[in-house]
C-alpha cells in the first residue's frame, strides 16, 4: 500500500468511530433515559479521548510528509486530513476530553434550566464550557483571533470580521423591510389546536416529498430540531406545538434540507474526510434553500394547504392564496428557530455579537442575560418575557459551539445565490411544486453542490454551483421582491 491508501484506511476507521460519537449525541437527545447523564458523560470523553489520539497520531503525520495525490479526490482528502491533524495537535488530551464531558453534563444542566426558567442554574456550567472553548480556542490560535479559531471549526476560511462585515451590509436592507412590512397590515394567523399526529403524518409526507430517505434515516421528536449522521445514517429530529403546526412542518424540511446534503454525497466519499458538508455555512445554504425558497414559495404552499384540508378540514384559511401570506406572515416572536424570513438574521446577528464580545472578555456570563435583554429589546422593540425566549433559547452554547450561530445567516446569504442560480437553470419549477413535487429543483442542488461533500472549500463550492462569488445581493433582492408582492410595498 502507498502512504496515501494506509492513510486512508486509518482514516476511515476514525471517521467510523466519529459516527459513533455522534450517535451518542444524538441518543442523548432524542432516547437516553435522564439517569443516565453521569455515565453518558464518561462515554462522550472516552470516545473523545480515542478521537483525539488517532487524529495526532504521529504515524498520521509520517502518512501526510510522504503521501503523493493523484487526483483531485486526494488532494481534498490531504487537505481535510492535514487541517484536522494540526489542529487536533495543538490541543491537549485533557482538554479534549475534559470538553466532551463538561459539555455532555451541561446540555442537561442548560435543559433543566430552560424547563424551569433559571438563569441563575446554568450561568455557572456555562462559565466552564466558555472558560475550557478559550483555552482550547488560545491553544490553536496563536498570534491570531481566538474567536477566529473556533469559527474554523464550522466554516474554514472565514473570520469574524469578514463576517461581521457581510452582516452589517445585510443589517440596513433587512431593517428597513421590516420596518414597512409591520406599517402594514398583517396576514391571518393559524388559530385552534392540530394534533399531533396529523402534524407528523403531514411531516413524513413533506420529508419524502423534499427526498429524504428513510431506507438510511429516521424521524424522531426532540426540544430542538437537528440533523445528525452521514453517509448511510443520516437522522432528523422535529417538534410539535398544538396551536403551530408550521414549526413541525418547516423544522422537518429544514432538516431535511441538512440530511439531503449528507444522503446527497457520491458513495466514493462514504466515511472519509469528504463524506460529509464541507462546512456548516454551506449546510445551512441546504436547510435555508429547502425550507425558504422552495416550501415557502407560492406554488409549493398552494400543495400544502391540500394537504391541511385534508388533514385537518376546514382550519380557518380561506384558500391557496390567503394560506401562502399566513405562512410567510412577519410576527412578532422570541424563538430564533421561528422568525420569519426577514427577522431570522437579526436573531442570528444578535448571538454573533454576544458571543464574540464573551469570547474576547468584553462581556462576562454574569452579565449575559441583560445583554441579551437589552439588544433584543433595541433590535425588536419588545422586551424578552422569560429566560426560554431568550438567553436560555438555544442549546448551542451549552453543547460549546462557540462559533456556530453566524453559519446559520451565512448559509442565508449562500441560499439566496443558489436559488438564484437554481431559478435561471429551472425557470419553470412552480408547476411541479404545486403537485408536491420538488425532485428537478433538489436534483440540480444534489448534482451541482451535494454529490461533491467537502471536496472543495466553502466559498469554491458555492462558485461552482452558481458561477459567481457568494454576496448578501441575491438574498435581500429575494426578501424585497416577495415580502414586497405579499404586504403590497
Amino acid at each position: 500500500m502507498t502512504a496515501y491508501q494506509e492513510l486512508m484506511a486509518f482514516q476511515r476507521e476514525t471517521e467510523a468511530l466519529g459516527q459513533i460519537a455522534g450517535r451518542l449525541g444524538w441518543d442523548q437527545e432524542t432516547m437516553m433515559p435522564e439517569g443516565a447523564t453521569p455515565q453518558r458523560a464518561e462515554e462522550h470523553a472516552a470516545m473523545a479521548h480515542v478521537l483525539h489520539a488517532r487524529r495526532i497520531d504521529p504515524q498520521v503525520g509520517e502518512w501526510l510528509a510522504k503521501a503523493e495525490p493523484e487526483d483531485d479526490i486526494a488532494r481534498a482528502n490531504l487537505r481535510e486530513i492535514k487541517r484536522d491533524f494540526e489542529r487536533t495537535s495543538k490541543v491537549p488530551a485533557r482538554l479534549a476530553a475534559e470538553l466532551a464531558k463538561t459539555t455532555s453534563l451541561a446540555h442537561r444542566v442548560w435543559a433543566q434550566a430552560r424547563a424551569d426558567e433559571d438563569v441563575a442554574a446554568f450561568l455557572p456550567m456555562l462559565q466552564k464550557v466558555l472558560d475550557l472553548r478559550k483555552e482550547e480556542a488560545a491553544a490553536i490560535a496563536g498570534d491570531t483571533d481566538p474567536y477566529d479559531a473556533l469559527l474554523e471549526n464550522y466554516e474554514p476560511g472565514a473570520t469574524g470580521a469578514s463576517l461581521a462585515a457581510m452582516f452589517d451590509a445585510l443589517r440596513p436592507r433587512l431593517v428597513t423591510l421590516r420596518a414597512a412590512i409591520l406599517e402594514k397590515p398583517a396576514p391571518a394567523s393559524l388559530s385552534g389546536t392540530f394534533d399531533e399526529a396529523g402534524q407528523l403524518a403531514i411531516s413524513e409526507k413533506l420529508a419524502l416529498a423534499f427526498g429524504y430517505s428513510l431506507t438510511n434515516g429516521r424521524i424522531d421528536k426532540a426540544v430542538h430540531p437537528f440533523s445528525s449522521g452521514s453517509g448511510l445514517d443520516v437522522r432528523i429530529t422535529t417538534r410539535t406545538a398544538a396551536e403551530d403546526p408550521f414549526n413541525c412542518f418547516y423544522s422537518t424540511v429544514h432538516e431535511v434540507g441538512h440530511a439531503a446534503y449528507e444522503q446527497g454525497i457520491d458513495d466514493t466519499h462514504l466515511l472519509t474526510p469528504l463524506g460529509r458538508g464541507v462546512s456548516m455555512g454551506v449546510h445551512e445554504s441546504q436547510s435555508r434553500i429547502y425550507e425558504n425558497q422552495l416550501a415557502r414559495s407560492r406554488a409549493f404552499t398552494g400543495w400544502l394547504y391540500g394537504q391541511m384540508c385534508d388533514t385537518f378540514g376546514d382550519f380557518g384559511i380561506a384558500d391557496e392564496d390567503a394560506f401562502y401570506a399566513t405562512v410567510n406572515r412577519v410576527h412578532d416572536g422570541f424563538i430564533r428557530t421561528e422568525a420569519d424570513e426577514v427577522q431570522y438574521n437579526l436573531h442570528v446577528l444578535l448571538r454573533f455579537d454576544l458571543e464574540r464580545a464573551l469570547m474576547a472578555g468584553d462581556l462576562q456570563v454574569g452579565d449575559l442575560e441583560a445583554a441579551w435583554n437589552d439588544r433584543f429589546k433595541a433590535d425588536f422593540g419588545y422586551a424578552v418575557d422569560k429566560p426560554s425566549n431568550g438567553v436560555l433559547q438555544d442549546v448551542h452554547w451549552s453543547e460549546g459551539l462557540f462559533g456556530y450561530f453566524p453559519t446559520y445567516t451565512l448559509g442565508n446569504v449562500y441560499a439566496g445565490c443558489l436559488h438564484d442560480a437554481l431559478r435561471k437553470a429551472l425557470p419553470d419549477l412552480d408547476a411541479d411544486f404545486a403537485k408536491g413535487d420538488t425532485s428537478a429543483a433538489t436534483g440540480w442542488l444534489r448534482e451541482n453542490l451535494q454529490q461533491y461533500g467537502g471536496l472543495r472549500m466553502p466559498v469554491e463550492t458555492i462558485i461552482h454551483a452558481t458561477g459567481a462569488e457568494p454576496s448578501e445581493g441575491p438574498l435581500l433582492d429575494y426578501l424585497d421582491t416577495k415580502f414586497g408582492e405579499i404586504y403590497g410595498l
